[in-house]
């Protein structure tokens, strides 16, 4: 059965493959170790929100463009049923892209689920100065850019430029949340 867990590995090797880099540069350059690379590549297990990050961070893509050719195909509309979400139950993360990339067009929507008592750590941005809009659907949610923290709540709006690391934390509350990146 091909699964997305089974495309993903497959787009994995491939980006690795294209570049001439060997499982341990890989892990030199993400901070992801060998032995997880080589699982995930061989579609033993699933990424984590956070290997994904790093990995994105290594090959100097959005997580979005990093999963885009393992998703469903550009379309001007995408009904909702129809929107590629993928799921990190490791972490109680599940992201699904609202408005899928394609070609020249650059800013993209995705729609963000964080359970209760979780927290989503990045070392840093697939692009530095990737601006983003970050807007609070449902609950709460207190995210961290650098060494500055912002506590938000439903109806909240926090626009950055990401720089650095990033740390996205419920507490009692699930978060909803859609994140525009520009």
């Amino acid at each position: 059965m091909d699964t997305l867990n089974d495309r993903l590995a497959d787009r994995l090797k491939q980006l690795r493959a294209t570049r001439g880099w060997s499982l341990q540069q890989l892990a030199d350059i993400s901070g992801v170790s060998r032995s997880a690379l080589s699982r995930i590549e061989t579609g033993e297990v699933s990424p984590t929100a956070e290997t994904l990050g790093a990995m994105s961070s290594a090959f100097q893509m959005t997580i979005s463009q990093l999963l885009a050719p393992v998703e469903a195909p550009f379309q001007p509309l995408v009904r909702a049923e129809e929107q590629s979400t993928w799921r990190d139950d490791e972490n109680g993360f599940s992201r699904r892209v609202v408005s899928p990339p394609a070609g020249g067009l650059s800013a993209e929507v995705i729609r963000c689920t964080l359970e209760p008592y979780q927290i989503i750590s990045y070392a840093g941005p697939s692009k530095p100065g990737h601006e983003h809009h970050l807007v609070m659907l449902e609950g709460a949610l207190t995210v961290t850019l650098g060494e500055e923290m912002h506590q938000l709540a439903a109806g909240d709006c926090l626009r950055y430029q990401l720089y650095g690391p990033s740390r996205f934390q419920t507490g009692v509350d699930a978060a909803c949340y859609l994140i525009m990146l520009v």
